[in-house]
């Protein structure tokens, strides 16, 4: 790696901590950090994966399953941080965990930000050269939204490391039993991350079978398994029915496919679509989330059979969404926000679509990568676009590009 890489990852670091130690404090948790606490304050204190008040009460509201990865990442935070586990839970709806908690979940994910601008250095580097690497680097460290995500109790910092790092290794070894199973068991904790993973995988096996051989996708595909088994029979077990991951897959579908649905952004964006789900939560008193995820999909299915024609105007919505950055979750955040992300994301678009073609031309694709990125592209379309979902994968890939672009003009 050229010495510039290894510059713009400190410079990176420092950012992140910067902004996540120095600028973002104080501010109000979303719903899901405050759900993401609660877990890891109860994995830590020993009590698993369920949602109690540090008194031990049931926490008021409505709770859906999550992956188990993050969570647990964050419990070893809070164990390594000398925090009890307690400190790690919001103590009331409007009011924050242990300040010192928040503060080693950020120093540790702006780490983790770090891990992120290599992986988005390597991946141009293999692709377009030395001055790629260099000018991706570059580009990763003080890309906004790269910058500020570490500083949100979510999950996307940890999965856009394991993600990228799965595209690597089949970058560097697509045909070895080794680098089969590393890229099958970084694809299985990305999975146990963020199952949105699941739709790269068929991707990958096709892909790896066709170029360099079945046997390897093979070991790819056990491989995942392996990691992914536990937890989904530690579920049967739980839940006695089949749950593959988690219990929000359910919901997440119901809201991008649904009459009310405008083809971007969560139930925080969209008011009436929230009532609706109330009013359906009504109707099926005493459910737990485990038991409603086949009832939401069963209501978005209906939907999508009695009204195709508009379904597929949803999903062109989508489409569009998914790549003009103008949907009603943006407006959610200050003016300001949805002007840094918005104008980096545009800023980096059209080098990026210039970047692909230099590389297509002359042969250089990196296809784990575009693969990775056209899997987070279904996710949107399938489930609802967000710049949640955008920005682990996307992002970094868009990148990749721009640089490849810089370095291969000439």
């Amino acid at each position: 790696m050229p010495r510039a890489v290894w510059m713009a990852v400190a410079a990176g670091v420092a950012l992140r901590l910067a902004f996540a130690l120095g600028y973002w404090v104080d501010k109000p948790l979303t719903h899901d950090e405050r759900e993401y606490l609660t877990l890891a304050g109860n994995v830590a204190a020993g009590r698993g994966f369920v949602h109690l008040s540090p008194d031990g009460s049931s926490v008021p509201g409505e709770h859906f399953g999550r992956a188990p990865l993050y969570p647990l990442f964050l419990a070893g935070v809070v164990r390594a941080s000398g925090a009890e586990g307690a400190s790690a839970i919001p103590p009331a709806p409007d009011a924050a965990p242990a300040a010192a908690v928040l503060r080693a979940v950020r120093a540790a994910q702006s780490v983790l930000g770090g891990a992120i601008v290599w992986l988005v250095a390597w991946l141009a580097g293999r692709a377009a050269g030395p001055r790629a690497a260099a000018s991706a680097a570059a580009l990763a460290a003080v890309y906004p939204p790269l910058v500020w995500t570490p500083a949100y109790v979510w999950s996307e910092t940890l999965f856009s490391v394991l993600a990228l790092g799965c595209a690597a290794v089949l970058t560097r070894t697509p045909g070895s039993p080794g680098g089969a199973a590393a890229s099958g068991a970084l694809g299985g904790l990305s999975v146990l991350t963020r199952p949105a993973m699941l739709f790269f995988l068929p991707l990958a096996f096709i892909w790896l079978g066709w170029r360099h051989g079945w046997r390897a996708a093979a070991i790819l595909t056990v491989a995942c398994l392996l990691v992914v088994a536990p937890w989904t029979i530690r579920n049967a077990r739980e839940y006695g029915r089949f749950v593959l991951i988690a219990s929000e897959g359910g919901i997440t579908f119901w809201t991008g496919n649904h009459p009310l649905a405008v083809g971007e952004g969560d139930l925080a964006a969209n008011p009436a679509l929230k009532r609706a789900n109330a009013d359906l939560r009504a109707r099926y008193p005493g459910r737990s989330p485990e038991e409603l995820e086949p009832i939401y999909y069963r209501e978005a299915w209906r939907f999508v059979g009695e009204a195709p024609g508009a379904w597929l105007r949803l999903v062109a919505r989508k489409a569009f969404y998914t790549v003009v950055p103008v949907g009603p979750s943006y407006r959610l955040h200050s003016a300001r926000y949805y002007a840094a992300s918005a104008l980096s994301y545009a800023a980096v678009l059209p080098f990026a679509l210039l970047g692909l073609r230099a590389l297509w031309r002359k042969g250089r694709l990196p296809a784990p990568l575009l693969l990775l990125a056209s899997s987070s592209l279904a996710v949107c379309l399938v489930f609802f676009p967000q710049e949640r979902f955008r920005i682990p994968v996307v992002d970094p890939t868009l990148l990749v590009a721009a640089a490849s672009w810089r370095a291969l003009r000439g």
